[in-house]
């Protein structure tokens, strides 16, 4: 049991990822709007990154290099590589820093439940004096931490905030009967964008790049196989856990409408007074830390794959990538949108990027030039399929019914 916490790293990192504000908001919005019933849909989610991650981490630890560098050095074609990497790089990047801001606002709102908003004007911009504090965290955090050390700085905030919001739904006294009966899928066209979402803010593109290049820098050969993918599975189901006891505490709260974490905390409030808005408090803004963090390390991690460029976390290249990430969510956060839908919006575009991304990771990872006799084998790739066929399929109703709505 000693040498699995010492092993845990990796997967705690991802697991922190999706486990941001985003996951907060998404799974709010779920458990208010429709109750326990889209539970399905998000242990769906959970089994569909826990695929979909074994591959990356896989190919991280055969290979040494991450999911980028790894596509990158396969397409000979230098027309083609160039049109991929440069998609894969504007979805990644652009992407990022959109889930950036809605990193840094959630951490905003978790702030903002227990002191008041504060803020001062540069230029047009009305920038939030929290969201400036949460990037500078980021940014020191990144600027002065090893990979070590981030390590464990991840591993408590994940504790941290996983206690705060499990805590919570326990003391919701939520109707069992009632959650075991969400967990019975139901229609897709019931709450199709909060599933799409729900999907978006579990499976993570740009964990699928993180995952690879973190296992690659903690471990080196096959031989650690059964502990990454032991450490992946125990991190990512703490990970659903806490997401699904979000579901519960909205779900539980009889609030008909949420802007932030403060509704939320208003619904709990008659069951357990005051502690409510400390209690999800915490348990946000240690999710917008973990999250501020990862999302700019997993682009400048994909511009590297990218671009080809060497040195790790230490090079001022790497460390540039991150800086302009951070630098852009703390702008985007402060540009007067409604936070909820900053970091929906974010989810949802995560959802649409997700199938393109999986579908690069499930070529790379059936090529036995890059895994050998590692590649995928028969189960994996039906699993595989499955999951990326989901994945489009839900991303091509959702653009369906965007057409069809204007």
């Amino acid at each position: 049991m000693k040498t699995f916490f010492r092993n845990l790293g990796p997967g705690i990192l991802v697991s922190a990822a999706f486990i941001g504000p985003g996951t907060v908001t998404v799974c709010s919005l779920a458990g208010v709007n429709f109750g326990y019933s889209l539970l399905w849909a998000l242990f769906i989610s959970i089994f569909a990154c826990i695929v979909l991650q074994e591959m990356s981490a896989r190919l991280g630890l055969i290979t040494g290099k991450g999911l980028s560098e790894c596509i990158r050095g396969e397409l000979k074609n230098p027309v083609l590589r160039i049109l991929l990497l440069g998609l894969i790089f504007s979805a990644i990047v652009i992407g990022n820093a959109a889930y950036e801001a809605g990193n840094i606002t959630g951490a905003v709102l978790g702030m903002e439940a227990v002191f008041t908003s504060v803020s001062f004007k540069i230029g047009a911009l009305d920038i939030n004096i929290w969201s400036a504090l949460i990037g500078a965290v980021a940014f020191i955090l990144l600027f002065l931490g090893s990979y070590k050390k981030l390590e464990k700085i991840f591993i408590a905030l994940v504790l941290l905030m996983s206690a705060a919001f499990i805590l919570t739904a326990f003391l919701t006294k939520p109707d069992l009967s009632e959650i075991f009966k969400g967990f019975i899928p139901g229609s897709f066209d019931t709450g199709l964008l909060t599933i799409i979402a729900l999907v978006g803010t579990t499976v993570v593109p740009y964990n699928l790049f993180l995952h690879a290049s973190l296992v690659s820098e903690k471990w080196n050969g096959k031989k650690h196989l059964g502990m990454v993918r032991k450490e992946l599975i125990f991190s990512l189901l703490l990970g659903g856990l806490v997401s699904m006891a979000i579901v519960i505490c909205a779900a539980a709260s009889n609030i008909e409408t949420i802007d932030n974490v403060g509704d939320l905390a208003a619904g709990l409030e008659p069951l357990f007074g005051n502690s409510a808005t400390v209690f999800l408090a915490i348990g946000l803004l240690a999710a917008g830390i973990t999250s501020s963090i990862t999302a700019p390390l997993a682009a400048a991690y994909v511009v590297q794959g990218c671009l080809g460029w060497k040195g790790g976390m230490q090079s001022k290249k790497f460390k540039m990538v991150w800086m302009v990430i951070i630098i852009l969510g703390i702008i985007f956060s402060s540009l007067g949108i409604k936070p909820v839908e900053i970091i929906q919006f974010a989810q949802i575009a995560n959802g649409l990027v997700l199938p393109v991304i999986a579908i690069f990771l499930f070529w790379i990872t059936n090529q036995r030039s890059v895994l050998g006799e590692n590649k995928n084998n028969l189960i994996q790739n039906i699993i595989g399929f499955v999951v990326i066929a989901l994945a489009v399929f839900l991303g091509v109703k959702s653009i369906v019914n965007v057409i069809q709505n204007l």
